[in-house]
């Protein structure tokens, strides 16, 4: 007992509770500025870690984490910009609030799903990162196939109303995804001699162009304001609830969950846990309006893509495998301290491993109380006129892009996602299915080229290999009852109509 909170106290010692504040306060504006992932962030600020103790320095990384998470989906809410990939389902209900005149609202529960997917992300990471961690490498290539599928079948859900469009837009993001080279075979595909393309279509660029810079000249022939009077005495009206709190508290832990099991699965990240999230959801809400502009949806995808944060921590620290590229630099910040991942970490260097784990406890805390204080404020983003705010947007997604690899044809590729999506929305085409497309098709391929590897290149044999599986044969029941669902449960509204 005395050595728990030996470890409650270095974490709470006032130098830590201050790298984790101004970690928590550089992760929230790195998510919220588009194109600034928490990858760079952490990247760029590991040299300034060097001199620091060992657990300051992690606690200060783990702080810039887990706020970058939510700071994206602050610029989702407000103007249609994921900060990040994984606020990209946020936008979908987020920004919808925003056109109601509820942002507010919709910020203080993006800020309450991710603490409660933050905290108990770090209950699983002190008690379950061990056994969670076994059963992460019984995912195999068919798994991973299989993982994709089932989160390409989510395309069915996001388009209830079209199928066909959904479907047609996922094909595009799959096609886009196969651009570069082969990952088995090392041959170039739809290249058309380019060396750039061989490197394929960077996720940031897409996601910017098809959600910011869209928006940007989607709202250039109306150069007006983004609020009006009344929103702006809505906001100065805005209050804050104890029920804000646990608004709905069945949906952070089920979301949690969900983005603690995809975060441990290596390869996957906070955006296929928060549309995986959303698309369960769905199923689950009685809100009518949900992926249109309800708070629920809010909360499914901030709850599970800061869950993500603990689940990849977990094989990170217990096993050296990063979950995603974020925990991937992370890991270089644990080496450069004389730190080695594995069960070494809960037992001869635990005096510095507990204390971080408290310290991301500390440091979703404190994003909470940023978030909902602070949402007031953010919101009144939305009074700034169309054209101002546009060109500082636009700026900011061009210095975010370029900023990912030092390459001016990634602005490029930016602005043609922008022109395509700006064209598709003029003929109500959603976009998110493409973003599915770009995420789980790479995915999807390298684990079925790998399987088919194993079983002799034969498809039949291949997929004959999965039904002997049962994480599979759960997966694709799954995918059924993702396909299934949003039908059935449109057919029993129209029967309640009718009734």
């Amino acid at each position: 007992m005395n050595e728990i909170l030996g470890y409650v106290l270095t974490a709470f010692s006032p130098v830590n509770l201050l790298f984790a504040l101004l970690g928590t306060v550089v992760g929230i504006t790195v998510g919220a500025l588009p194109g600034f992932t928490p990858t760079m962030g952490i990247a760029v600020l590991i040299p300034i870690t060097y001199t620091m103790d060992a657990t300051t320095a992690l606690v200060f990384l783990g702080a810039i984490y887990c706020g970058s998470m939510f700071g994206g989906s602050i610029s989702a809410i407000l103007i249609n910009t994921p900060g990040t990939s994984a606020a990209a389902a946020t936008a979908m209900d987020g920004h919808a609030l925003t056109l109601k005149g509820e942002a507010h609202g919709a910020l203080v529960e993006a800020s309450v799903a991710s603490f409660w997917g933050g905290i108990v992300s770090v209950l699983a990471l002190i008690f379950l990162a061990p056994p969670l961690a076994r059963f992460a490498f019984q995912f195999g290539p068919q798994e991973r196939f299989m993982m994709a599928l089932f989160g390409l079948t989510i395309i069915a859900s996001l388009s209830t109303k079209d199928v066909l469009k959904g479907l047609m837009m996922g094909c595009v993001g799959l096609a886009a995804a196969c651009i570069g080279m082969d990952p088995i075979l090392g041959q170039s595909r739809f290249t058309f001699g380019s060396t750039f393309l061989m490197g394929g279509i960077t996720m940031i660029p897409a996601v910017i162009g098809l959600f910011s810079v869209s928006q940007i000249f989607t709202t250039l022939k109306d150069p007006v304001q983004l609020a009006d009077r009344d929103m702006i005495a809505q906001f100065r009206a805005a209050r804050l609830h104890w029920k804000d709190l646990v608004r709905y508290p069945v949906t952070y832990l089920r979301s949690a969950v969900i983005g603690i099991v995809v975060g441990i699965i290596p390869g996957t990240g906070g955006d296929v846990a928060s549309y995986v999230s959303h698309n369960v959801g769905k199923v689950f809400s009685k809100e009518e309006d949900f992926g249109h502009g309800a708070r629920e949806g809010v909360a499914c995808c901030e709850s599970a893509n800061n869950a993500v944060t603990g689940g990849t921590l977990i094989p990170t620290l217990t096993l050296g495998v990063p979950g995603n590229a974020t925990t991937a630099v992370l890991l270089s910040g644990l080496t450069i301290q004389g730190l080695t991942p594995g069960y070494g970490l809960f037992t001869s260097e635990k005096q510095v491993t507990y204390p971080f784990i408290c310290a991301l406890f500390i440091a979703n805390l404190l994003m909470l109380f940023i978030g909902m204080f602070g949402a007031k404020h953010f919101a009144k983003v939305t009074l700034t006129p169309k054209n101002v705010l546009s060109a500082f947007v636009l700026s900011l997604s061009v210095m975010g892009t370029y900023a990912v690899r030092g390459n001016l044809k990634d602005v490029v590729v930016m602005m043609v996602f922008g022109v395509i999506g700006c064209l598709l929305k003029l003929y109500r085409y959603n976009v998110v299915p493409i973003v599915l497309g770009l995420i789980l098709g790479p995915i999807a391929e390298a684990g079925l080229s790998q399987a088919m590897l194993l079983n002799g290149n034969s498809l039949y044999n291949t997929l004959l290999s999965m039904t002997t599986r049962p994480i599979c044969v759960v997966l694709f029941l799954l995918m059924v009852a993702s396909v299934c669902a949003p039908f059935i449960l449109d057919a029993r509204k129209v029967g309640k109509k009718a009734a």
